[in-house]
Formats: C-alpha cells, sequence, structure tokens
C-alpha cells in the first residue's frame, strides 16, 4: 500500500500501512447461502452458516498517519486493539452470507467511521465446521446444534477499498479456496523435461502425484461477490469439486498442466469470472517399495511411500476468458 508524499525535492513514494491480524470471529445464525446454480461437478447445495467464522487480517493506508512513524505523534492512529473490536462488532451487523460481502462490508463501515483513512485492505479465511449427523425417525440427519471444527481446506476473500471523491470504492478484490490438499495414486506423469548435469530425477510415466493448492478468481462485476443474485456467486465448494473432478479425469503430464485445465473449467462453469490464479506445491510422495507382493506371491499394483524430502516444487498460474478461446 502507497502514499504519496510532497517534500522538498518533489515527490516521493512510500510504503506505509498498518493494521491487525489474526482477528478470529464467530456468528451464530447467519444468513444461509443457498440458490446457487448447480454445475455438473458439484453437489454442493450451499452453507447453513448457522456457524459463520473467520479469520480477518485487516491494513489502513493514510497520510495522516506519517506522523506516527516519523514523530511519534500518535494523535490520528486508531490503535489496532479497536480494529480488532470493529470487525467483531460488524459481525453482528452483517445481514448478508459470503465471506468476501463480510469483508466489504467491514471495508465500507470502517472508512465511514474514520475520515481520515484513505484506503483499507482485508483478507480473510472463513473457518470451516463440518455438520454432524445424529439419528433421526428419518435416519441420520444434520443435527445442526455440533459442529466438528474442520482443518481442511477453506474459502477465502480479499477486498480492497479506497476513499474517492465519489466515496468508498472497490478496487481489488477476490474469492478463493486455500489449502486444498489432493493426492490421486496413479494416472500422472512427469517427463521429457530437460537432462544435464544437474539432472537426477528418473522420469515418471505413473506416479502418484500430491499437490497443494490455492485457487482465487475475479469477478467480472465485483458485486456479485455479496451473493445477493446466488447464482451468480461462485462457491469455494464448487471450485474445490471442479478441481478434484478434473484431476480425477485427466492424465496429467504435470502440474502446469493440470492446474491449465482445472481454469479452463472453472472459467467454463462461471461466466461471471473474469481471471483465475493459482498457487500450487509439488508434494508427491517418495517411493520406498516399487513393489509389494502378498500373501499368495501375487502383485497387485501395491507400493509403499514416504513424505517426500523438504524441498518442494511449484508453481503459479493466472488466466482469464482469453484462454478459453484457444
Amino acid at each position: 500500500m502507497l502514499i504519496t508524499e510532497k517534500v522538498e525535492s518533489g515527490t516521493v513514494s512510500r510504503t506505509m500501512y498498518y493494521g491487525k491480524g489474526d482477528v478470529w470471529v464467530y456468528r451464530t445464525y447467519a444468513k444461509p447461502l443457498q440458490g446457487l446454480r448447480a454445475i455438473p461437478e458439484s453437489g454442493f447445495p450451499g452453507r447453513p452458516n448457522v456457524i459463520f467464522g473467520m479469520n480477518v487480517k485487516m491494513a489502513v493506508e493514510g497520510e495522516a498517519f506519517l506522523p506516527s512513524f516519523t514523530q511519534g505523534d500518535n494523535s490520528m492512529v486508531v490503535a489496532t486493539d479497536s480494529m480488532k473490536n470493529f470487525v467483531l462488532r460488524q459481525a453482528g451487523a452483517y445481514e448478508g452470507a459470503t465471506p468476501e460481502g463480510f469483508l466489504e462490508f467491514v471495508g465500507r463501515r470502517f472508512l465511514e467511521r474514520y475520515s481520515h483513512v484513505s484506503a483499507i485492505r482485508l483478507t480473510g479465511r472463513q473457518i470451516p465446521f463440518d455438520e454432524l449427523a445424529v439419528p433421526t425417525d428419518g435416519g441420520l440427519q444434520p443435527g445442526r446444534l455440533v459442529f466438528r471444527y474442520s482443518l481442511n481446506e477453506c474459502p477465502a476473500a480479499f477486498v480492497d477499498l479506497r476513499r474517492t471523491s465519489d466515496g468508498a470504492v472497490l478496487e481489488d478484490h477476490f474469492g478463493g479456496v486455500v489449502g486444498l490438499k489432493l493426492i490421486k495414486v496413479k494416472g500422472s506423469s512427469f517427463y521429457g523435461y530437460i537432462r544435464d548435469e544437474y539432472t537426477t530425477l528418473p522420469e515418471a510415466y505413473d506416479r502418484p502425484l500430491f499437490i497443494y493448492l490455492d485457487i482465487r478468481w475475479k469477478y467480472e462485476d465485483p458485486a456479485d461477490l455479496r451473493g445477493e443474485n446466488p447464482e451468480r456467486y461462485v462457491a469455494a465448494e464448487q471450485v474445490r469439486d471442479i478441481a478434484h473432478t478434473v484431476f480425477h479425469e485427466l492424465n496429467s503430464p504435470s502440474i502446469q498442466n493440470l492446474i491449465y485445465h482445472i481454469g479452463r473449467r472453472v472459467l467454463q462453469r462461471f461466466p461471471q469470472v473474469a481471471e483465475v490464479r493459482f498457487e500450487a506445491n509439488n508434494r508427491t510422495w517418495e517411493t520406498v517399495l516399487d513393489e509389494v507382493s502378498e500373501a499368495d506371491g501375487k502383485s497387485r499394483g501395491a507400493k509403499v511411500y514416504t513424505e517426500p524430502r523438504p524441498p518442494y516444487g511449484f508453481q503459479g498460474f493466472s488466466m482469464t476468458k482469453k484462454d478459453l478461446e484457444s
């Protein structure tokens, strides 16, 4: 986040911001997310939002904060503890159903409250709570009282708002799913790469492939992030399901090729999305035993693996609708 400062020799741009991280907020009985457009890859119906939990990070920018850095003058500083309390209180006033919408709601209200703040940037991860089934007369049904805290992938969101003469403007945004971990036991390969004096990696024509994956997307119309028209909202769970479906279907020659095809499918299913971004890590297991013989002496394709050594490969990639034209 940059500000432009006038000095005797002209102007200078500098980075200047401060804020609060790890603001954990839980709201019960928020508005349910429902009415999503169905796609073939996913049976996700929506989120009941009985527990709407987020871990939020916020940063603010403004020329009024410069004296706190240069002169130790805190007269215009909003304490980061006050920021934390502001986020927590807004969870009670928020009437929407999406994490992106919540961050935008908080950002706009913060700019309304503190007129000397020129911009605010908020990122957050929605905390997943899995519904637990309980016995009923009709069989096992979601109980909607007891939930299990999940350490699996979660929805993510980012909004960047700036004050203008026309009011607060949403300058940037994304929705996302982060922390996705997928293992495909066979049907992936990696060969044909440069082989020289530095190459020790053997070519693999059928390998297990274990990836860590973060996927983010931007809307053509940022208003879609609020979920006011649920048919135009892209749920993280639907993108997650697209990712594992494409992974299942594709015999991929690389992670790069895999994320490209996941991106194409996301753009095909959701015309309202303008851009998809990926960050992927290769966590493929190392082979210990290439063949396991069972008691009858026959091999049924079983193998033994262990975790890879600490260095890992990673990939970054972005796609737009132009990629659908090729």
